[in-house]
């Protein structure tokens, strides 16, 4: 199994028109005169431009996300007759709104964060076309954000099942159980998304320093992050006798490599996670970021300053790490034992 084939140019904005918002029942009449069904020219032009700065901004995934919504949107557009360049903010007023009143198939609304997500594609699609002089106005400008609540991760691993889950991956010596220690150990170690897991090269690690070099992460931005003694020992183990069992002939450039030498696919690291949960006897539902969002918080609880944990993780801005300082109804407890008077 080969890597990934290279994508060609465009590959993102191929086939988003067709994608519609079946959920969005326009109430308004149209405006324009646009009753084709079918987008103009110049538009799809746009919106093929955007496509390819989104390509150089982001990773290939959330590119495609994003143009999936802005599918959506022109869809609305359509609907309603609006041609993208003649967008008042009257009309994303209205498309909020039908955001709003937007059912799923269960008939419950969609979340806050799902809303606000159609619109912060949206204003990003406007910013650019203004920024780069195809409007003469940004129409999206006025239009906030809905309020979104600031939640903790629902799951968060204590230690011992950390150690647990650890431990459950170091009993067997075959090549496949030396690459999934690695990469557990990988992930607590160093809080790293699992598709910044799976792009890592051999030459991205160096154990004996213990640092990992991840290149164009989330926001396509390098960083260094620090290995444990134990991750650096893990990789060692599998560079030496894991990987080169498991690659066998294939000529892969990734570290961590899939069972017949492949690409690493989120979905097949996914699965090793919850395969080392289960034996390990963790009943929670665990998964790649779950132990992201653990290390953060057992940093956190250990005195690390969040500044560090902020860099470790990659966040762009502080706000997203800032989740993990909230008080954790375990240490709560703790003080109420130690503090209150009838608390034992």
């Amino acid at each position: 199994m080969n890597p990934p084939p290279a994508k060609t140019r465009h590959s993102v904005v191929a086939g988003f028109f067709s994608k519609g918002v079946n959920e969005l029942t326009p109430n308004s009449p149209p405006r324009h005169e646009n009753q084709q069904g079918s987008l103009s020219v110049r538009t799809k032009r746009l919106v093929r431009l955007y496509g390819d700065a989104l390509e150089v901004r982001f990773a290939e995934r959330t590119a495609r996300e994003y143009m999936a919504l802005v599918g959506s949107f022109l869809a609305w557009l359509d609907a309603h007759g609006i041609d993208l360049v003649a967008v008042r903010t009257d009309d994303l007023l209205a498309y909020q709104s039908d955001l709003y009143a937007a059912r799923k198939k269960d008939g419950r609304p969609y979340a806050i964060a799902s809303q606000a997500q159609y619109l912060i594609v949206v204003k990003s699609l406007f910013r650019f076309l203004y920024r780069r002089n195809y409007l003469m106005q940004d129409p999206a400008a006025p239009i906030d954000l809905p309020r979104q609540e600031e939640r903790l991760p629902r799951v968060i691993l204590t230690k011992e099942e950390v150690l647990r889950l650890l431990g459950a991956a170091s009993k067997a010596t075959t090549p496949r159980s030396l690459r999934d220690r690695a990469v557990l150990e990988t992930f607590y170690a160093t809080g790293i998304r699992v598709s910044e897991l799976a792009k890592l090269t051999p030459y991205d690690v160096d154990t004996e320093e213990r640092i990992v070099r991840v290149l164009l992460g989330k926001g396509r931005k390098d960083r260094h992050v620090p290995l444990t003694r134990a991750a650096a020992a893990a990789i060692d183990q599998y560079l030496g006798k894991g990987r080169p069992a498991i690659v066998g002939s294939v000529k892969s450039p990734y570290l961590f490599v899939a069972d017949r030498g492949g690409y690493f696919h989120r979905g097949q690291v996914s699965a090793i996670v919850r395969h080392y949960a289960k034996k390990a006897g963790i009943r929670k539902r665990v998964t790649c970021h779950t132990l992201r969002h653990s290390v953060a918080t057992h940093l956190l609880k250990g005195g690390a300053d969040i500044r560090h944990i902020q860099v470790l993780l990659g966040h762009t801005s502080l706000r997203s790490t800032e989740r993990y300082t909230r008080v954790e109804l375990s240490d709560l407890k703790d003080v109420i034992r130690r503090a209150h008077p009838r608390g034992r």
